[in-house]
Formats: C-alpha cells, structure tokens, sequence
C-alpha cells in the first residue's frame, strides 16, 4: 500500500506520446477481445477455438462468472478505463489520470495470473480468447512499470 501511495504522489514527467499511443492499441485489443467474449456469451455462443481445444471448458466453467456477472465484463471495463485514461492524458496532459489508469494494470495483471493459473492448473483447457487477454493485460503491465521507472522524477 505504501508502495502505490507513492507511485501516485510522485510526479510523472511528460511522457511521449509514442508510449501513450502504444498503450492505447494494446488496450484496445483487450477491449475487443474481451467484449467479443461478452457478445458470445450473452448471445449463448461459444467462440470458434481452433489453435487451442478448450475454450468451452474454460468459457462455461465456474470460474468464468463472478457474482453472476461474466468475467469477460470486468474484462471490457478494464480496458476501456485503460483507454479512457490514456485518451484523456493525451488530450490535457493530466498525469494523475494517467497514473490511475497505470495503476490499475496491475489488478488486470493480477487477475490474469489468477485466470491463466486456473486454466493450466485446475481446467486442464485453454482459451485463445482468454490468453490473449492475459497477453494483453500482461503488456500493459509492464509497459506500464516501464513508464513508472523512466518518468517518474525522483527527489533525492
């Protein structure tokens, strides 16, 4: 908790607008990802899996709803406040909004892990779509670490 306080109290330097546009496309992919698996299961579908058997196992287990809402929901939700907030700092510059979008891709790393471990330890079964989004969210992750370390100013 220490940790995060300080990350959000530092200031963050300006950060180039190549990394911000980077964040925006990997987000993206998330978010269609995860909201293509939000159509399919509203609609009753399960998604065509054919580089990986399992994607039903995975899409109908148990673990694929949380309080009765879809995974793939707070999935979308994610992104799209990933997007949002690097939309937002690109148009005013706003670092703390930044910051909390930053922040928050390490829940969706956390949540990942969660998942992928359920797939490979408890499932037996892999999901495309849900590797993707832990591919996704994993990117995000660590580019998000990376901009913390480089543009973060330091008092000394």
């Amino acid at each position: 908790m220490k940790n995060l306080k300080h990350l959000l109290s530092q200031p963050l330097q300006q950060i180039h607008s190549s990394a911000i546009v980077f964040i925006l496309i990997i987000a993206l992919i998330g978010f269609i990802d995860a909201s293509y698996l939000t159509i399919e299961h509203y609609r009753g579908v399960i998604p065509p899996c054919s580089i990986t058997a399992g994607c039903e196992d995975v899409l109908t287990s148990g673990y694929s709803i949380i309080l009765g809402i879809p995974v793939s929901i707070v999935g979308s939700l994610f992104y799209l406040f990933i997007l949002i907030g690097a939309f937002a700092y690109l148009e005013s510059k706003n670092t703390l909004i930044l910051k909390w979008a930053l922040v928050s891709t390490i829940l969706g790393f956390l949540f990942s892990l969660w998942f992928t471990f359920i797939q490979v330890f408890i499932l037996h079964s892999y999901c495309i779509y849900c590797l993707g989004s832990a591919f996704s969210s994993t990117i995000l992750f660590v580019t998000a670490m990376h901009i913390f370390s480089r543009y973060q100013e330091q008092n000394i």
